[in-house]
């Protein structure tokens, strides 16, 4: 590779300002909410000098795309997948064509979702799993060697709970201290969101999930006030120190998270992926990236997409990150695993060494439903704040109310 990379991870803002106006044929634009993108791009570049990719940066790049008719040649985000937009892509199967065996290094379940049409519209980038967080000296503990789920999580932290004068010491764990877990048991039990008007699920299983929680609080943990009370007392430190002192038996986290933890602490632990009947969700917010079917660079769109989604060009891309720093604030590919299974597999623990024997089988893995493309706010103000509600037993408005009282505020606002 010719030339020396530079880069600083505060200063990556400053070249993501570009008008698409202003690119020929060889020049291709490249929307994003993905800030390293630009890295990736300008290593791109430097490898070659027949195109150029210039990027822009969007925090709501799909809605912007969407909403302002804009003409990027390439999109990478979350959120793209939406049956309403199907027209916008470019069928990507030409990769598969010119790379017989390329199909089988993604993950299937990510790849069937950007697949409309028998046609592969969206190919996945990158995700995130659930992940559960303890201490090495208990990974003994663990039944399997890449996953664990709820009812073994329970067990074992009933098992580890810990009283002195009716007052708990220690809490093996509560569903109640991550909002996000709580989101992850309606997921395993099929409460099933998705995109529609803006949003359904399934009402009885988001109810049994509801009733699953609240029975682990008190069968498990002595009821909402004991927690509270050990929550107040203990909880100044992050859940991964609590877990290094045997505060907590166990913590979740998103995996991306998990492995931007310092080195020095995250030596001390171990790890499973949160699953249930077998499966782990995957995170919502997953990458997917497609080309623009009315794009103007379409042979630079297609040359960066060639080499983009490559196994040398992903461990080029992991390399250069460590080098340049980048990967002090983002893991992996787009601060997630790869949506090739054999980066992650081959790559990734040279890396990230505790992912060697870690990496869960390419079946486990259960894609999410297509979102609404404003799912994180809805995630955000509207599903959790319910499910932390109605698992402490407060007379809280159901779901639905919660949701048309905020869709009614929010399109007020507009």
């Amino acid at each position: 590779m010719n030339g020396k990379i530079i880069f600083f991870p505060l200063a990556i803002l400053f070249c993501l300002l570009f008008s698409c106006e202003k690119f020929g044929n060889g020049e291709a634009v490249l929307l994003t909410d993905r800030p390293e993108f630009a890295f990736y791009a300008n290593l791109f570049n430097m490898t070659q000098d027949k195109y150029k990719i210039e990027v822009v940066y969007k925090s709501d790049a799909a809605d912007f795309f969407y909403r302002d008719n804009a003409r990027p040649d390439i999109i990478a985000g979350s959120w793209l997948k939406s049956a309403s937009t199907l027209k916008l892509w470019q069928s990507l199967d030409f990769l598969f064509r010119q790379n017989s065996e390329l199909e089988e290094s993604f993950y299937p379940s990510l790849l069937a979702l950007g697949r409309f049409d028998k046609k592969q519209r969206l190919l996945p980038v990158s995700f995130n799993l659930p992940v559960i967080i303890f201490s090495e000296t208990n990974s003994h503990l663990i039944s399997d060697p890449f996953t664990i789920e709820p009812e073994e999580i329970k067990t074992l932290g009933k098992d580890f709970n810990e009283e002195s004068d009716s007052v708990f010491t220690r809490v093996g764990f509560s569903p109640l201290w991550n909002g996000n877990f709580l989101f992850e048991i309606a997921v395993l039990f099929n409460a099933a969101f998705r995109e529609d008007s803006p949003l359904e699920w399934d009402e009885d299983a988001l109810s049994r999930a509801v009733n699953y929680i609240r029975g682990w609080i008190e069968d498990t943990n002595g009821g909402v006030k004991a927690e509270d009370d050990f929550y107040f007392k203990y909880f100044f430190d992050t859940p991964s120190k609590l877990v290094g002192n045997a505060r907590i038996l166990f913590a979740y986290a998103e995996s991306s998270k998990f492995f931007m933890t310092p080195d020095e602490m995250r030596e001390s632990l171990d790890f499973r992926m949160l699953s249930g009947d077998g499966l782990v969700p995957v995170i919502e917010n997953a990458v997917y990236y497609g080309l623009n079917r009315n794009g103007r660079a379409k042979q630079a769109a297609k040359a960066f997409t060639v080499w983009f989604f490559n196994e040398e060009t992903q461990m080029l891309l992991l390399k250069e990150s460590v080098k340049n720093r980048l990967s002090d604030t983002i893991f992996g590919i787009s601060n997630g695993f790869s949506a090739m299974r054999t980066v992650n597999e081959t790559i990734f623990p040279l890396y990230y060494p505790s992912l060697l024997g870690h990496i869960p089988p390419a079946d486990l893995l259960a894609a999410p439903n297509i979102l609404p493309k404003n799912w994180t706010e809805l995630k955000e103000r509207v599903v959790i704040p319910y499910l932390l509600a109605a698992s402490r037993g407060e007379n809280t408005p159901s779901l639905k109310q919660r949701l048309n009282d905020w869709l009614r505020i929010h399109n007020s606002n507009e």
